[in-house]
Order: structure tokens, then C-alpha cells, then sequence
């Protein structure tokens, strides 16, 4: 397995992790344009193969729309959609040679299918990533290529604390979170790669086109 970030400290910490298997760190920021090459051939140098591709790169500021900058607008748009778009596009070949068919798990949110408070460009990004979901799930089936998307909702994550907001500000959006969930909690990063790993898995051979949300019910409370 290849895993890609642009710090390469954490990427190394959780490659030594127990329980996860072989991981090879690799450390880009796909918003280079030569990086999406790079990526695909550091991951054929590892395995020898392209079986499943996960675009999971995303950020989100602090910005609202009363506050976006056109340089705030055009990060996320490159992280959050164009860099997906590329790195799919040059995984391609080797994705249609996978022997079992390849796979790509796009992660979009919760939030574009339901409006959650000071997120809307970031939904709008990973709502335009659903949309390619759909699209390209008719696209590849002729090529054996299934894509499918996960959507998380709350996620104990340190996004709030990359947003730039306080302690207080980042518990409050917690307490938001947690209020609008009818689980009434935050879900896991193990509980997304749950749900990664069971669509990718030979035994979703037949699901394709389609948008698993991982919210705690969210979306339809």
C-alpha cells in the first residue's frame, strides 16, 4: 500500500503502526502538477500493481461567504477537486489492467447532502466530487473500473484545529456536531476506512455509481 500526504512525518507514524499491514510512505502535495505522475509510478515501484485508488486529499478554512479570498477559493478547489480529477486520470491505465478490476473510492461528506454551518465552499468541492462519482462509474464500467464514494459526517479529526479555530471554538463546533447526529456522537477514522475497505473489497463487485454515507444518520434525521 502507498500512502501519500504532504508531510512526510505522520505518513512514516502511521506506516509503523500495528495491525496495518505493509505501507509505504510517499510524500507529495498533489496540487504539483507532476504529482500525480509521480504518485502512480511510486505506487506501481511498490506493488507491481494498481488495484484501488482512494482520493481522500481534502481541506476546509475558516472562510465563510462573506469572507473568501480568491486565493482561498482556488486551494480547496485544487486540493478537493482538481487534484482528484488528475490523479484518477493518470491512475487509469493501471486501474483497468488490475486483474480483478480496479477500483476507485472517492470521500467526499456528509455536508453536501446536508447543510452544516460554515462549510459550504468545502461542500460544494466534495459535492462536485459526488457528481464525478456518478459519472465516472458509467465512464469505466466498460473497463472493469468500479468507482464508488464514502461520505463522512462528523470525524474525530484535528480539521477544526487546521481550520485555525480555538479549543472553545473547535468544542463548540463538536457540541454542534454531536446535537445534529442522531448517534449522538463523532464517528471514527476507523469506522470511515471500515467502509473504505468493504467497497473496495472483491465482495462489492457489483456496487458501482454509488455514495455510502458514514454520518451516524445525519443525512436522513
Amino acid at each position: 500500500m502507498l500512502a501519500v500526504g504532504r508531510r512526510e512525518a505522520p505518513l512514516r507514524e502511521t506506516a509503523t503502526r500495528p495491525g496495518t499491514g505493509t505501507i509505504t510512505p510517499f510524500a507529495a502535495d498533489l496540487t504539483d502538477p507532476d504529482a500525480p505522475r509521480r504518485i502512480v509510478a511510486a505506487a506501481l515501484r511498490a506493488t507491481g500493481r494498481l488495484d484501488v485508488l482512494v482520493n481522500n486529499a481534502g481541506i476546509v478554512t475558516g472562510e465563510s461567504l462573506g469572507t473568501y479570498t480568491r486565493a482561498g477559493i482556488e486551494t480547496q478547489l485544487a486540493t478537493n477537486l482538481v487534484a482528484p480529477v488528475l490523479l484518477t486520470q493518470a491512475a487509469l491505465k493501471p486501474l483497468k489492467e488490475a486483474p480483478e478490476g480496479g477500483v476507485v473510492v472517492n470521500i467526499t461528506t456528509a455536508v453536501g447532502l446536508r447543510a452544516w454551518p460554515g462549510n459550504s465552499l468545502y461542500a460544494g468541492t466534495k459535492t462536485a466530487l459526488e457528481t464525478l462519482t456518478r459519472g465516472w462509474a458509467v465512464d469505466l464500467a466498460p473497463h472493469g473500473v468500479r468507482v464508488v464514494a464514502v461520505a463522512p459526517g462528523a470525524i474525530e479529526t484535528p480539521i477544526g484545529a487546521h481550520r485555525g479555530l480555538s479549543p472553545e471554538e473547535d468544542q463548540a463546533v463538536r457540541d454542534w456536531q454531536i446535537a445534529h447526529t442522531p448517534l449522538r456522537r463523532r464517528g471514527t477514522p476507523e469506522e470511515v476506512a471500515w467502509a473504505v475497505a468493504g467497497l473496495a473489497a472483491g465482495e462489492a463487485s457489483f456496487v458501482t455509481g454509488a455514495v455510502l454515507p458514514v454520518d451516524g444518520g445525519a443525512v436522513v434525521a
